[in-house]
């Protein structure tokens, strides 16, 4: 993937991020009409930066709680060796509850976070799924009471 310099964005391309961070269905034409330039220039600038790697793709945001899954936990995990890393992250991408996975400094080697119907649900992911993992030497759970705070970076 191309190395993305500081200065590779100029202020269209800010502008046009920021306008659909805010909102991502915002029409090609109606950025255009706020910035002064064509839909087919946004088009355009779009696919740069899709090339570059800023743009990763586009996502539908549900609630998961009105889809029936009520919990969100958040999960330290222990490696038995940092050098497992990658064949532990391999597994734990195919456990359809983990949404997010990050590989840490501090105490834990990988922090992840998993959403679930209920507890009787988290156990079992954690029992079947993830404690079974070869190279996981233990883990730590953190149950979410609530979200106060998910927001995209501001430009």
């Amino acid at each position: 993937m191309e190395k993305i310099k500081k200065n590779s964005l100029d202020e269209l391309d800010r502008k046009i991020l920021a306008i659909l961070m805010k909102n991502a269905k915002t029409p090609y034409a109606e950025i255009g009409k706020q910035l002064f330039v064509s839909a087919g220039t946004i088009h355009v600038r779009m696919k740069k930066m899709e090339k570059m790697g800023i743009i990763k793709g586009q996502v539908l945001l549900v609630e998961p709680v009105k889809l029936g899954f009520d919990i969100c936990a958040f999960l330290g995990i222990y490696l038995e060796r940092n050098s497992l890393y990658d064949e532990v992250a391999s597994l734990i991408e195919q456990i359809p509850e983990v949404v997010e996975a990050h590989y840490t400094t501090g105490i834990y080697s990988i922090f992840v976070k998993i959403i679930c119907k209920d507890t009787r649900h988290l156990r079992s992911v954690l029992h079947d799924k993830i404690q079974r993992i070869p190279g996981i030497q233990r883990t730590e759970t953190f149950i979410s009471l609530e979200e106060s705070i998910n927001r995209a970076i501001s430009l």
